[in-house]
This record gives C-alpha cells, structure tokens and sequence, in this order.
C-alpha cells in the first residue's frame, strides 16, 4: 500500500504546551504569568494557543490586530499589548475591547489624557527602559508619568511597572545586574509614594536562570513552546518539551551517480553514487533558503544533510548509497526528535526566526 504524501505540516502538541506551562508556572512560584503568544504565538496559531493555555492570568500581543483576533474568537483572558497603542484614535478601541496597552512614551501618555468619552477606563501598563533603549520612558521620568497616569479618569487603577532585559540570554552579562538594580530602585521610590506598586521584569531566559525572582509577573515566551533561550542548550535541559513538530514528505527518491549535479545552479554534486531524497517543503513554508549543505533532517531515526540549494517549494537531503528511506516516508525539520535549537545553530540563526518564518500554507495539526 502506498503512502500518503503531503506537503509540509506542523503538529502542535497542546500536551506538550501544558506540561511546558506547569514547569514555568514552578519556576515561577506565586508570580503571575503573562503568556506571549505575538507573531501568531511564535508561529504555533494564536487563537488555538491562546484557548489552550487556560492557566495564565494574561496573554501577551505586539499589535492591536492580534489581539482583537482573539477577542473575536472569544477569548476572555486579560490581553497586554506589548507595544502599546499606535495612534490616539486606537484607544476608545482598547476600552471597548478590553485590552491593557503598555505606554512607554509620553506622546502616548498626552493622547491618554486628551481622549475622551471612553466606554471604560483601561488599565496600563509602564515601560520604564533600564539599559535597554529601545521602548520605554527614561528612568527620570517614571515618577512624574507614573503619578499622572494614578491621576487619570481613563487609567484604572494603577500601572504595572515594566521594563525589558537586554542580555537575559546571557545569565551572568553585567548589564543585567545594572538592570535589575535600577528597576529595583525605581520599584522602592514608587513604592515609597504610591503604596503597593506591580512589577514585571522576567522574560524566559531571566525565569529560567532566576534572575529576577523578586517580581510580580513574568513573561514567558520561547520557553512555552518548549525551546531553550540560551545558546548551546535546548529545552529539554530545561525539563521542557517541543511543541511544534516541521515535517513533510518524502515525494521522490532517485538515484545520483558520482560527478552529477543536483538542483539550482547545479551546486552540489556527490563524490560517489548516491541517493537523493526531494522533500516538500522549501522558503515558501518559511525553511531558510540559506541553510547550508549539512543541515540536518531527520527521517526514519537518522539524520541525513541537506545538499543543493533550498528551492520554493523544495529541499533535497542525501540518503547514502545504503537506502533506508522510500518514497512516502515523513521528513522532520525540527520538533521532538530534531531540536530546533540544533537546526538553529546550523543555519546561522536563532530559534525564533525560524518558528516565526512559518508560512500561513503549512497546515497546522493539532495534537490534543
């Protein structure tokens, strides 16, 4: 009986992603989680991600789109928007829709104040840049804007006080130290004015290397779906457990004698006769065209390396002259057996990039 052969796929283990969230939710303690699932939960589907993860007491978007997504497919958790409110006309949108914008500039302070007529008022949070520099209010200004915003009849209740690290994936970097002292400084003078003041400060490297523990909410992203922020490791060494597994199909097998070329701009060509695999999957599913010959891609308990140039809608792998591997059989480009970390490091990128290349074409296949 043949086998049925498909172009790329992705299956998503929402097992994986719960069991992902309890070790967090350990290395958390009593911190509340703010789940990010922006740039389509790290390519894992945003609305199916999001209605999975009923333990956590936030989600985390960069854009107004992707949160009113999950408004509409009725997703009821508190939603933060990472990068705050574009325009003053986004706000009255906000209100209406129930989404918790982060202000780290004061142009978007004065549009806070000046808008009116709001249906409710919005709770805010602060971004304070500590070192950093790129969002966020200079530390100088914190008190003054953290007072006004206390004052507004938009704002409800008082801001969560945030700011983001530069080299978290680098535990033992000084300018975390740096970091960490200044927003603890500025969480003690508010504090000292204002009463209680909310912090958030932990992404998934600071979480796992416990750098911060001293916060309120932290802000796993990476590390649910089960990868590793730190170079030279994978989440499994964190007790973690990938959630998207790459794969597609072998659909042709042919043989290759020594001195042939093979695929765009005939680059490579085999030292000795061969067998070549074709793959369905290419740039076009969002694989980088620029991984180099020897990447590895697992299929049937092994690993074999790319060879030729990544195409459109195709790679090709050598099998060795010793066939293991028949048409039909599934290639995995990364996932439970083939760490995306390692295909990372071989192509000369970092996890993120390659989940968040995903195209919209790959189906995503979701493992309850």
């Amino acid at each position: 009986m043949s086998k049925v052969m498909r172009p790329a796929w992705a299956s998503i283990d929402l097992p994986a992603l719960a069991h992902n969230l309890r070790a967090i939710r350990g290395f958390a303690g009593n911190n509340r989680v703010l789940a990010i699932l922006k740039a389509n939960a790290y390519g894992h589907g945003l609305t199916r991600i999001a209605q999975a993860l009923t333990d956590i007491d936030a989600i985390g978007v960069a854009r107004l789109d992707e949160a009113l997504q999950l408004r509409n497919a009725g997703v009821t958790k508190p939603i933060v928007l990472l990068e705050g409110f574009f325009s003053a006309d986004q706000i009255p949108v906000l209100a209406a829709s129930n989404i918790e914008p982060v202000v780290h500039s004061t142009l978007q302070l004065q549009q806070l104040a000046e808008v009116a007529n709001l249906t409710d008022c919005i709770k805010v949070w602060l971004k304070v840049d500590t070192g950093m520099h790129r969002l966020g209010l200079e530390p100088k200004d914190v008190s003054a804007c953290y007072q006004r915003l206390c004052e507004l009849a938009q704002v409800q209740g008082k801001p969560i006080l945030m700011s983001h690290f530069a080299c978290a994936d680098e535990p033992n970097h000084s300018k975390n130290t740096s970091q960490i002292t200044m927003f603890a400084q500025l969480h003690s003078d508010l504090s000292a004015a204002h009463g209680e003041v909310v912090t958030s400060l932990s992404n998934s490297a600071a979480l796992l290397s416990n750098m911060a523990p001293q916060f309120d909410w932290v802000r796993p992203g990476l590390s649910l779906y089960g990868i590793s922020p730190f170079a030279n490791e994978c989440g499994e060494q964190h007790g973690l457990k990938a959630v998207m597994t790459l794969q597609a199909s072998i659909i042709s097998v042919r043989k290759v004698a020594a001195g042939e070329t093979v695929g765009y701009g005939a680059a490579w060509q085999p030292k000795a006769d061969t067998n070549i695999g074709i793959v369905a999957i290419g740039y076009g599913d969002g694989y980088p065209r620029h991984a180099p010959e020897g990447t590895p891609v697992h299929i049937n308990g092994r690993c074999f390396p790319l060879v030729g140039r990544v195409a459109m809608d195709m790679l090709t792998v050598d099998l060795g002259a010793d066939l293991e591997v028949e048409l039909g059989d599934t290639a995995q480009l990364w996932g439970k057996d083939l760490p995306v970390e390692t295909v990372a490091k071989a192509v000369g990128t970092i996890p993120y990039e390659l989940l968040c290349n995903v195209a919209r074409r790959v189906q995503l296949d979701y493992v309850e």
